[in-house]
């Protein structure tokens, strides 16, 4: 069992920063691919970034690609995700998610049924 619990959420103006962090529990955390998703009114869950349970490989979804970068430190249990010149459209609560996985697929790691749990999400409000 894992519990996940996001924070750094806020509302910034267009072209501002926030970083968002997930802490993990559970001694397994390193076992574990992390993923980013996020989900506007109205509009379906979508795909952001993700990063293998080593940290080696990420993937990006193209809307954010060069703005956000995942990262993670399994010394301290916690993924993160740098979001760098915001845009209105990125408003939406983000959640992670964790899976079981040990291996990389780009193709697995942006679905959202694949993984194994998720945290509760936080709020991220991007005024123009």
């Amino acid at each position: 069992q894992v519990q996940l619990v996001e924070s750094g959420g806020g509302l910034v103006q267009a072209g501002g920063s926030l970083r968002l962090s997930c802490a993990a529990s559970g001694r397994t955390f390193s076992s574990y691919a992390m993923g980013w998703f996020r989900q506007a009114p109205g509009k379906e869950r979508e795909f952001v970034a993700a990063i293998t349970w080593n940290g080696v490989i990420t993937y990006c979804a193209d809307s954010v690609k060069g703005r956000f970068t995942i990262s993670r430190d399994n010394a301290r249990n916690t993924v993160y995700l740098q979001m760098n010149r915001l845009k209105p459209e990125d408003t939406a609560v983000y959640s992670c998610a964790a899976k079981s996985f040990l291996g990389w697929s780009e193709m697995l790691l942006r679905a959202a049924r694949e993984y194994d749990y998720w945290g509760q999400g936080t709020q991220v409000t991007v005024s123009s």
